[in-house]
């Protein structure tokens, strides 16, 4: 339970990043971002909340109680599956991390910070296997989309939050929703892909019957989220799109080398 409140937290949490290739990809550019002042402690033990987030004004990012394998999938916006090569300690410590800079970022800069503090603390290392496998393709329906476009500054607030109505999106990016909507369908083990063509972020409200665990029953939920749609008839009914499975390009981050991080 700890576990999954956890990675609720965090996904809920996660904003938009552009996925790297390679933790080398930005030392080819004028300036490598990174971050001025970065703290990483082990967490305590008895320790059951936390969470994940880039700081208002976007002058760093806060992590909580959060395995490193978690930051990792966050951070590069890949389901923790589909991380493999990793030791123990990845997936079961637990860390704060505390990063800082002297100035505003927007938030797939202060992404870039946090992949380069994996690869400048942690010395992560890692390649990408992309191979065919299945996955959901989100797509346009007919007549369309049925999103209300946002085109407000960034606010750096979490872009969807759980609330009575159900997921209510405020400037959601298609990345980022096809991150969200896989994490939604996670038993099916399939990666959500975009082919909606949408290059804007989106306001919305999806009410749907969450995916349950196997031990537990619809009769535990209330009557209003029973009868509920499935996702897949939500997002076709209050979104305008649809989920289509297929084959498709799914990638794997194979870790090459990570050690543990001193403290300080």
């Amino acid at each position: 339970m700890i576990t999954r409140r956890l990675l609720l937290a965090a996904v809920i949490s996660l904003i938009s990043t552009p996925l790297a290739y390679s933790q080398d990809k930005n030392q080819n550019e004028p300036t490598r971002l990174t971050f001025d002042v970065a703290t990483i402690r082990r967490s305590n033990a008895n320790d059951l909340n936390g969470g994940i987030k880039p700081l208002p004004g976007g002058n760093g990012y806060s992590a909580k109680n959060i395995p490193i394998k978690l930051m990792i999938s966050l951070m590069y916006r890949v389901p923790m599956r589909q991380i493999t090569g990793e030791p123990d300690w990845v997936d079961n410590d637990r860390y704060d991390i505390e990063a800082r800079t002297d100035g505003s970022y927007n938030v797939d800069d202060l992404h870039t910070m946090f992949q380069n503090l994996f690869a400048d603390r942690f010395n992560m290392k890692f390649h990408i296997e992309t191979k065919e496998g299945n996955v959901y393709a989100l797509m346009l329906d007919t007549p369309g989309s049925k999103m209300k476009v946002n085109g407000t500054p960034e606010d750096y607030k979490i872009p969807i939050n759980f609330g009575p109505e159900g997921a209510i999106g405020r400037r959601v990016p298609m990345p980022y929703l096809c991150w969200w909507l896989g994490q939604q369908v996670q038993n099916t083990q399939r990666p959500v892909i975009d082919l909606t063509g949408l290059v804007k972020s989106y306001d919305f409200t999806l009410s749907f019957l969450p995916e349950l665990p196997p031990d537990v029953s619809k009769d535990n939920l209330s009557p209003e989220v029973r009868d509920r749609p499935s996702i897949f008839d939500a997002v076709k009914q209050q979104l305008g799109l649809k989920l289509v499975p297929q084959k498709g390009p799914v990638e794997h981050y194979v870790i090459d080398q990570i050690d543990r991080p001193s403290d300080n």
